[in-house]
């Protein structure tokens, strides 16, 4: 945890001095809400079509965090130093995926504001608690899938096309699940409850893929 601790901070600190991950997913988002906001033609939206776009959203913009996430080990030579230490290499995989999940949550904080007043047309405060419980399920499959896909494209030349490209088909499940739970909770008239099921696919998901990335990070980080 110490090794994992120190790699978090760092990163934390690299984020604050340089502000490069997190502002640019903050406008990718606000700029999204405006194209639908114009391209819909509707004052607001609500139900299943706002959980779509909330979802699309906040996975659009953490591409731009996924595909940030190991460029400064890469260009830095951090990569090398890391595998010369005597530490456990999973701690690699942990510390990013929780900097990506600290950068999603920021995210979050801002933008479903920002889609409560430019599309959304139910109240938000309802059902505001089953939309952290999903939102925090799904923050945790887009941080470690995303990690370990990042950990593979950032060795290619074509990083910023590789990720995408294999992360999208990886995360399919937890995006469906994610809209098919946030849809009821924005629907006109809600529970404020999110479904269980897809709360348990979530979980399951997390659950399943967070073991292969635990398992697989080694191969991944040597090659």
């Amino acid at each position: 945890m110490r090794t994992v601790i120190t790699l978090l901070r760092k990163d934390l600190r690299l984020e604050l001095r340089t502000f490069e991950t997190v502002p640019a997913m903050l406008l990718f988002s606000v700029a999204v809400f405006v194209i639908f906001h114009f391209g819909f033609n509707r004052s607001t939206i609500a139900g299943q079509l706002a959980g779509g776009v909330l979802t699309v959203t906040v996975l659009l913009a953490a591409l731009l965090g996924i595909n940030r996430l190991f460029v400064a080990e890469r260009e830095q030579g951090g990569f090398d130093g890391f595998l010369l230490a005597p530490v456990d290499r999973t701690s690699l995989l942990v510390a990013k995926a929780a900097a990506l999940y600290i950068f999603l949550v920021v995210l979050e904080v801002i933008a479903v504001p920002a889609f409560a007043v430019l599309l959304l047309g139910p109240p938000l405060g309802p059902p505001l608690l089953g939309l952290v419980a999903v939102l925090a399920l799904a923050n945790l499959a887009l941080s470690v899938i995303g990690t370990l896909v990042s950990a593979i494209a950032v060795n290619t030349r074509a990083r910023d096309l590789i990720g995408p490209i294999v992360a999208l088909p990886l995360l399919l499940p937890a995006l469906i699940a994610t809209a098919r739970a946030c849809g009821p909770l924005m629907a006109a008239h809600t529970s404020g409850s999110p479904p269980g099921k897809w709360i348990l696919v979530l979980a399951l998901y997390d659950g399943v893929f967070a073991l292969i990335a635990y398992a697989v990070f080694d191969f991944v980080l040597e090659e």
